[in-house]
């Protein structure tokens, strides 16, 4: 038996003679209250401790035990410096509701219900995102450092662009060879050739130059395997670096928000207060969105998106969340 298995904690006692199974114990110096009393009582009745102030300790009756105050401690007693003991209470001591359950967060009102719906409409996975998305632009017979490196590709290029156009760029890439050293081998205008009409493709020239240099350079002409890396590359913003964690290096790191989610969770009253920014969706949506949701809730809202929850004319007729949505009315009518 140990300090442990009596439930004390922090105690700075000296030692002294008595030996117990072969070893030195300890002796516990304390003034005993109504608190601890039968914790030491406990102790001395395993023959762990012994009590050289009150016979309280044995099973006798003790001034200390009834509340009175003690006999005036010896001069000699004074000298003795006095320890403080802390006890550590078992679960069973404790009681049930000993620590208070913390308040539920805030969650949307019918989410469940809404998110069940959105899934029987997507359940065709007919949606130009579930063809052409960063997870079908990549090639899979290409190494894995590669294929990464085309999967943050893919997903520079989509940004403002629709997902059949991405596809095409990828597609053109790809023909030449689409590596690093391929990448910064081919001079702008002939890139800007490859990857147009996708949109800003002046700009995705400069920074996949930039980009590509810096995978060379820094990486060894891999990815970063990280959020705060990733974002840090020109042309990169959080979405992109969610989803190529996701789909380059299989983490979930967090949800990615497009124009589609960020749409899409507003109409529906996802986030608690009404956001003005992709980002400020996703940290609302990962406020009180399950964990194990994350990884789905991207490519199912995108597909909504494009299919039924479109940016302009929703088509809201057939939508399952017609009664369910806060938008629905003001959208669509009654």
């Amino acid at each position: 038996m140990t300090q442990s298995d009596l439930g004390l904690r922090n105690v700075s006692l000296g030692p002294c003679g008595n030996e117990i199974g072969g070893a030195p114990w300890w002796r516990l110096w304390v003034e005993l209250s109504c608190n601890n009393a039968n914790l030491v009582r406990r102790a001395v009745a395993w023959g762990k401790l012994t009590c050289p102030q009150s016979t309280c300790c044995r099973g006798q009756s003790s001034p200390s035990c009834e509340g009175k105050k003690s006999h005036s401690p010896t001069k000699r007693q004074r000298k003795t410096q006095k320890l403080s003991v802390t006890y550590e209470a078992s679960d069973h001591e404790k009681g049930e509701g000993a620590k208070p359950p913390e308040a539920p967060g805030w969650e949307p009102r019918d989410w469940q219900q809404q998110l069940v719906n959105i899934r029987t409409m997507r359940s065709g996975k007919d949606a130009p995102v579930d063809q052409l998305g960063a997870e079908h632009c990549y090639d899979p017979s290409a190494p894995p450092k590669v294929r990464r490196y085309q999967v943050l590709l893919s997903l520079m290029l989509s940004s403002q662009t629709k997902d059949q156009v991405t596809a095409g760029a990828m597609q053109r890439l790809r023909a030449r060879g689409l590596t690093v050293d391929s990448i910064l081998q081919t001079d702008d205008s002939t890139l800007g050739t490859l990857i147009y009409p996708v949109g800003f493709w002046r700009s995705k020239v400069k920074y996949i130059k930039q980009t590509s240099a810096i995978l060379q350079q820094r990486y060894g002409g891999d990815i970063p395997a990280s959020v705060a890396e990733l974002v840090a590359l020109p042309g990169v913003g959080p979405k992109m670096a969610h989803l190529a964690m996701a789909v380059a290096w299989g983490t979930v790191s967090g949800i990615a928000v497009d124009t589609h989610v960020h749409r899409i969770a507003n109409r529906l009253g996802w986030t608690k207060t009404a956001t003005k920014s992709p980002e400020k969706t996703r940290a609302a949506l990962e406020a009180w969105l399950p964990r194990e949701l994350w990884s789905e809730i991207n490519g199912l809202l995108v597909g909504f998106g494009q299919q039924t929850c479109l940016p302009v004319h929703p088509q809201c007729q057939a939508c399952l969340n017609r009664s369910l949505c806060p938008a629905a009315r003001s959208l669509c009518g009654p």
